[in-house]
């Protein structure tokens, strides 16, 4: 169940905190509408990863739809791993 609270529990900022936790981000409203939301930081960082990855893996299936893909042998010889 996720961790609603308004914007002015901020004043105790230190109760909003303690029930952040990994995998447990709390949600805050403004006027009754998601404004915010406060993550742990271990999850923000796999988040940032997570993009990073997507960006990364959207670049490359871009390059190999518009320069064409490589065969799994070039692959593996790009990386020296050809079998002899």
């Amino acid at each position: 169940m996720p961790n609603i609270k308004p914007i002015s529990d901020l004043r105790n900022y230190s109760d909003v905190l303690h029930d952040v936790a990994a995998g447990a981000p709390v949600f805050l409203t403004k006027n009754g509408r998601g404004k915010y939301a406060i993550l742990d930081m271990q999850d923000y960082e796999k988040m940032q990863a997570t993009l990073r990855l997507m960006r990364e893996l959207t670049k490359g299936r871009k390059s190999g739809e518009e320069k064409g893909w490589l065969t799994m042998e070039a692959v593996e010889k790009n990386l020296g791993l050809a079998h002899e």
